[in-house]
């Protein structure tokens, strides 16, 4: 059975799998799929007519606009990779506060993952398509109708410009600007 919270909202024609969980204060637009064993975490906003594809994970304040679609086990929202070293030498994690944002028309891969941001916006830029096993860190900013294939990693607070396409196994450094057509 699913579990949807009493606050939940459900457009018209919106269909739940088994073993879906829908955290407090969700909305979900109308017609949107949504496939077993998915989880959509506290706040989150999903748009109309999107498909939501088996063992996803869209994390709280996860933001979603129209006509998404997010392949098989999708980490949306999870936290970025941030740690401050203490004078001892170990490690502070960084509060992860800001969300991600993805925009109408994108498509994101299987086993990508989108960290949230530190304390602003992730976006992906409306009409991207992202493939699988792609890693967007934490403040990036991917423009609208980019092309990222499988296995490329951007590391936080990376800005692309649109239009842009990064080939299979590209590494992008952590605050780096990509302009518009690259």
């Amino acid at each position: 059975a699913s579990s949807i919270a009493a606050d939940a909202r459900l457009g018209d024609g919106v269909s739940i799998g088994a073993f879906v969980s829908i955290g407090s204060g969700v909305s979900v637009g109308p017609r949107t799929v949504v496939h077993p064993g998915v989880h959509i975490g506290p706040g989150a906003t999903i748009g109309a007519d999107c498909v939501i594809h088996s063992h996803v994970a869209v994390r709280e304040r996860v933001v979603i606009g129209d006509r998404v679609v997010l392949q098989n086990a999708a980490v949306i929202g999870s936290d970025g990779f941030a740690f401050a070293r203490r004078p001892d030498g170990t490690h502070q994690k960084i509060p992860q506060v800001g969300d991600v944002v993805i925009e109408d028309d994108v498509e994101i891969g299987a086993n990508t993952t989108v960290d949230c941001g530190t304390i602003r916006s992730t976006r992906i830029g409306r009409g991207s398509k992202i493939d699988n096993l792609v890693m967007i860190g934490h403040n990036v900013e991917i423009g609208e109708d980019c092309l990222l294939c499988g296995q490329v990693g951007i590391a936080g607070s990376v800005k692309v410009g649109n239009n842009v396409v990064l080939g299979g196994k590209t590494g992008v450094s952590d605050n780096i600007f990509i302009g518009d057509n690259v």
